[in-house]
């Protein structure tokens, strides 16, 4: 496969992985990233003690309309500028797959890896729907979840339908850096700072996506 302009052979393939390592996957359009992408994932690293976490950046949400998206390219260049952090990588390999569905990419990734201990990672704005997702079911049994706290989301993910499906595999949050290392269906809902960024919200306000870029210093909201 030829890369298109702006994407590297390198974006394309997983990022190096050792057995053995706790590696924490947060896939999404990244349509911009911003820092509440960020936050999620450092949360990540320290609760669950995490060596790395790769932002999966999708080449297209099935679920969203792609009237809006900008190139991979642009978005894996920014992505990596609001990530800013050694333990945080940006990859898209899923594009190189040509898989559609996050299912399919989780499948790929444990033949590929079978020893490393993959935990994937959603805001609870996601578990919210998340019984809507293609072959879902399949998502928690393929690997541990860990889902993080998100502003005004807490009861609706918690009462949804895949959190009522799977309620006797959920640990408790005391347990959390347990997480990486249990057989799925396992997963923990994890409280924390919250940030009210989403892609959504920053599309909405019509700002041209470079100015979505988070400066060298880390801003407030």
């Amino acid at each position: 496969m030829i890369p298109p302009d702006g994407i590297t052979d390198a974006d394309l393939r997983p990022p190096f992985a050792a057995d053995g390592m706790r590696i924490g996957l947060l896939g999404g359009s990244f349509n911009p990233p911003h820092r509440a992408h960020r936050l999620i994932s450092l949360t990540a690293l320290k609760r669950l003690n995490l060596a790395q976490v790769w932002w999966i950046v999708t080449p297209g949400n099935p679920l969203k309309e792609h009237d809006d998206l900008s190139p991979l390219a642009e978005r894996i260049r920014l992505s990596r500028g609001v990530a800013r952090h050694s333990r945080i990588k940006v990859t898209a390999f899923e594009a190189g797959l040509g898989t559609a569905y996050t299912a399919q990419t989780l499948a790929w990734l444990r033949r590929r890896l079978p020893e490393v201990r993959f935990v994937w990672l959603m805001g609870a704005d996601n578990l919210a729907s998340f019984h809507r997702w293609n072959d879902w079911r399949a998502i928690f049994r393929l690997m541990p979840v860990a889902v993080e706290d998100r502003p005004g989301w807490r009861y609706r993910a918690l009462a949804s339908p895949a959190a009522a499906y799977f309620a006797r595999f959920r640990i408790a949050e005391s347990k959390a850096a347990a997480l990486p290392d249990l057989a799925p269906p396992a997963w923990c809902y994890l409280t924390g700072p919250l940030s009210k960024l989403s892609s959504t919200a920053l599309r909405a306000a019509h700002h041209p996506l470079r100015s979505r870029l988070l400066p060298t210093q880390e801003r407030a909201d």
